[in-house]
């Protein structure tokens, strides 16, 4: 990297090229296109995660303000507001799926933490609902008078990042995702009460992986054998059998029911398992670290901006929430590999004022360069006590 670049075009340099190109040739993304390509429309809707635009116009008037510099930032220089409407209208979003998932790859294999020791991958599967105007997004009708899509994630624990997406409108029931999983002999998945299927359930017996699910209140089961020694916190460690018909139809083996009380919210939690050799009291933190997907959904609704779309048709909105996952999955490789000893947040705040800088990434996040300007002028804070 030379110091004479923008801290954008330094960022981009993470990027496969040579592969994303190989993606525009094979779904023809470039075909008869002379000026606007698709690596142009990946980069300028990028820019927009990173500078949080909240509208195409937006993002439009933030490029007009550096023209002069779009040719050196990758965007070339024929980026209009109806160039990239109809590039997002158009392309085929497969291009920008893709390319996500190559870097969903790439992303976990930089992480090589295992916070619970064990050989399999550890995944959380859930969904989040994003409403749309139904007046606008005609094809995501979800109720009689209001639209939205679900992107059904399912999320690797340890590497922090999702691992597959799928998504859908949001009158798709989260059990209908669950057969879309590409399911891995030895992993651990990690599902909430809604994904209370057992014939899916019984599908990753099958497969030699193991689950961890919240049971529903109203489970019908009866206790085949017990635990008679707890570790604390555990009310009950049995193995059971399902009374009525359908469920045991569906799972026709025995499961392992864990009672667990949380003493910080003061709540029972019921787990169902087909591991009957875990400690009970790692079950139950299995499932704590489920919430680590919802923090997931959190950071990607408040810090990239897929709330609002910079387009209404199914297409557009694909490619805009391929490109924030591409955006997230880059700052999380950049992370790793600059060994960077800061949160993706903090990351993305700071990338987020200096995108047309042209500091050195290194310099940019070298949190000494602060400490260094405190020592020497004092605190920037605000004191009362300081006139």
């Amino acid at each position: 990297m030379h110091k004479d670049k923008f801290v954008f075009a330094q960022l981009v340099e993470f990027l496969d090229r040579n592969h994303f190109n190989y993606l525009v040739r094979k779904y023809l993304g470039d075909k008869y296109i002379k000026f606007f390509t698709c690596w142009n429309q990946l980069l300028v809707m990028m820019f927009g995660q990173l500078a949080k635009c909240e509208s195409l116009r937006d993002l439009i008037v933030a490029l007009e303000a550096h023209w002069r510099k779009l040719y050196h930032l990758g965007m070339g220089k024929s980026v209009t507001r109806s160039n990239l409407a109809k590039a997002n209208e158009q392309r085929d979003y497969k291009i920008f799926e893709d390319f996500a998932y190559h870097l969903v790859a790439v992303a976990r294999s930089k992480s090589t933490e295992k916070i619970f020791g064990f050989d399999g991958h550890v995944y959380a599967f859930d969904s989040t609902t994003i409403d749309l105007c139904l007046e606008v997004f005609e094809w995501a009708m979800f109720r009689k008078h209001k639209g939205g899509i679900k992107v059904h994630t399912l999320y690797d624990i340890e590497a922090q990042v999702p691992a597959f997406f799928h998504i859908t409108t949001a009158s798709m029931h989260d059990i209908m995702a669950m057969p879309e999983i590409p399911y891995e002999k030895g992993a651990y998945y990690i599902f909430d009460r809604g994904y209370n299927d057992f014939a899916n359930l019984f599908n990753i017996e099958q497969i030699e992986a193991t689950f961890v699910v919240r049971a529903k209140k109203n489970l019908k089961c009866k206790q085949i054998s017990w635990k008679r020694r707890l570790p604390k916190n555990v009310l009950s460690d049995s193995i059971i059998e399902f009374t009525v018909y359908k469920s045991s139809k569906d799972y026709p083996i025995p499961l392992r029911r864990v009672v667990y009380h949380d003493e910080e919210q003061d709540r029972e939690f019921v787990f169902l398992t087909n591991d009957f050799e875990l400690p009970a009291l790692v079950v139950a933190e299995l499932y704590r670290n489920r919430w680590s997907v919802e923090l997931f959904f959190k950071w990607l609704k408040q810090h990239l901006k897929i709330k609002r779309f910079w387009g209404t048709s199914e297409n557009a909105v694909r490619i805009q929430i391929y490109c924030a996952i591409i955006t997230y999955c880059l700052v999380v490789i950049i992370k790793h590999d600059m060994k960077l000893e800061r949160s993706v947040y903090e990351i993305l705040q700071i990338i987020g004022i200096s995108l047309t800088d042209k500091t050195h990434l290194k310099d940019l996040f070298d949190k000494s360069n602060i400490n260094n300007v405190n020592e020497r002028f004092g605190s920037s804070e605000p004191s009362l006590f300081n006139f």
